[in-house]
């Protein structure tokens, strides 16, 4: 087989799944509603072409994420011997494996056929359009301790979701569990308190909303040098050129890194940064340094693929200026991170 197909990764690469369909004389058809958005890193999302065919190793991710509009959440923790220490990500898209380093995903809902009336299936919510139920993926044993613990309580399984969710950016669990969670997946206690419940599980819903929706959050507000009035003019005739960006430095000179400070590009230098927006840390390292990797020009050296962060602002979002305000909207998200975790109640369990 090898000897067979042409093996230059610059066309296709080659995997064992897919020379089994080779042989088997399966063929696959293009199919546009496979292009679903992705999270490929931290706060960096770029388009997919998502195919169980062309995808290896893809999990229960198609019951997750069945369709390009399906609406759905996930909480994304590191997988059992992460090297970056653990962390949690919660998405609306389909994440990469090592979005979160060997990443495994708790959805709050499950995608499933859509059985007959009255069948195993029935009862879940049908979607208009698509042949599927969705249904709450937390199970009613997972629920039930939670109730048992808070009688009188009405607590649902999006409140334990939530609740999860601010429980894992909890400082004290992190510490109390730091080497269970670097070996096996977080188990998750309830609290002794349903104040304390009530507590985690709003600061995990005001998390996640951040977190999902860092697109749209409100761009912190910086202080700029733009360079000189001929500079400025041209930003308003030529966008395109002006906020182009091929990789973000820190200020600074030669190992001293001034985090205040980053040159965006030849045009434009972003100060005022403040230095408390850098200790969000996700995946190993501060939220804002994944935007400074991925919002610039690389060439993939296996495939020669160039990834352009530009075409990804200019084609799909409309917007030369995403990836300078995307970098001012994760500040944001990174100053009000710290802040809401800074204000989780101690962790009082059994």
């Amino acid at each position: 087989m090898d000897g067979f197909v042409n093996t230059d990764s610059r066309a296709i690469n080659w995997s064992r799944a897919l020379k089994q369909d080779l042989k088997k004389g399966r063929r696959i058809a293009f199919d546009a509603g496979n292009i679903v958005p992705s999270l490929y890193r931290p706060f960096h999302k770029q388009w997919l072409y998502f195919d169980r065919r062309l995808n290896e190793m893809v999990y229960r991710m198609p019951r997750i994420f069945p369709h390009a509009e399906a609406k759905n959440r996930v909480i994304q923790v590191s997988g059992t011997g992460a090297g970056a220490g653990f962390s949690a990500l919660m998405t609306d898209a389909v994440p990469n494996f090592d979005t979160i380093e060997k990443g495994q995903c708790f959805p709050l809902y499950l995608y499933e056929q859509a059985g007959p009336e009255g069948g195993l299936l029935s009862g879940g919510e049908t979607e208009t359009g698509h042949d599927l139920t969705r249904r709450e993926a937390i199970a009613d044993a997972g629920l039930a301790p939670f109730r048992a613990a808070y009688p009188g309580r009405d607590i649902g399984k999006e409140d334990l979701f939530y609740y999860i969710y601010g429980l894992l950016h909890a400082p004290d669990y992190r510490t109390r569990f730091g080497n269970n969670l670097a070996k096996a997946l977080p188990r998750i206690p309830p609290v002794k308190r349903f104040e304390d419940f009530a507590a985690f599980r709003d600061a995990g819903r005001a998390l996640g909303d951040l977190h999902v929706n860092f697109g749209s959050v409100e761009p912190f507000a910086v202080t700029f040098r733009e360079g000189d009035h001929r500079l400025i003019t041209e930003a308003r005739t030529d966008p395109v050129a002006f906020y182009r960006v091929r990789k973000m430095k820190f200020g600074g000179k030669g190992r001293e890194k001034d985090r205040t400070t980053v040159i965006y590009n030849e045009h434009i230098v972003i100060t005022d940064i403040p230095p408390e927006a850098w200790d969000y840390i996700v995946n190993g390292r501060p939220a804002l340094e994944w935007v400074m990797q991925r919002q610039a020009v690389k060439t993939d050296k296996a495939s020669g693929i160039v990834n352009d962060a530009n075409d990804f602002a200019n084609e799909t979002m409309g917007d030369p200026r995403y990836p300078l305000d995307l970098f001012r909207r994760v500040i944001t998200v990174s100053l009000e991170t710290v802040k809401i975790v800074n204000t989780l109640p101690p962790l009082d369990i059994d």
